[in-house]
């Protein structure tokens, strides 16, 4: 199977302002089962996420056109069309993509597939977990707290 990432085929992404408004989830059009890939359209002002890093993904990024802003522990650094970039598990791979440029930038991110995952948020100080990406939606659990807001492990046994 083959997907031709130039098409016009675009989903919704967040409704959230500020975040990729369109998206197209190229992993599930090529039907992979261990690797995920989604093309992001950002315009300007946009990003993908949060500054994050994951523990257990791997994560790849191809410029397919404009100028957007990569963020990681290093700095910041303006990227251009055919740039990649690698983001490590752990929190050596932290980083966020965003459009500070005047024209639409688009952008596909590889990533390996973790079921569960785990990802961490260091400017908010929160940590997320989402798991059953492979079954039905019905039993899709996504959890998001901080660690200090915590419960104890015995909390609610007998």
């Amino acid at each position: 199977m083959s997907v031709n990432l130039f098409d016009d085929v675009w989903r919704p992404g967040e409704e959230r302002d500020g975040y990729a408004s369109r998206e197209r989830l190229v992993g599930e059009e090529l039907g992979a089962a261990l690797w995920g890939g989604t093309m992001y359209e950002l315009g300007p002002g946009e990003r993908i996420c949060p500054y994050h890093w994951h523990v257990g993904e791997e994560e790849w990024l191809l410029v397919a056109a404009g100028t957007p802003t990569l963020r990681t522990p290093d700095g910041e650094r303006v990227l251009r069309a055919w740039d990649v970039a690698v983001f490590r598990r752990g929190p050596e791979g932290v980083h966020e993509v965003r459009n500070d440029g005047d024209a639409v930038a688009c952008v596909l991110l590889l990533s390996s597939l973790s079921d569960p995952e785990v990802s961490v948020y260091p400017d908010s100080g929160k940590v997320g977990a989402s798991g059953g990406w492979s079954r039905s939606d019905d039993v899709r659990v996504g959890l998001r707290n901080r660690p200090e807001a915590n419960i104890e492990y015995f909390d609610g046994e007998a």
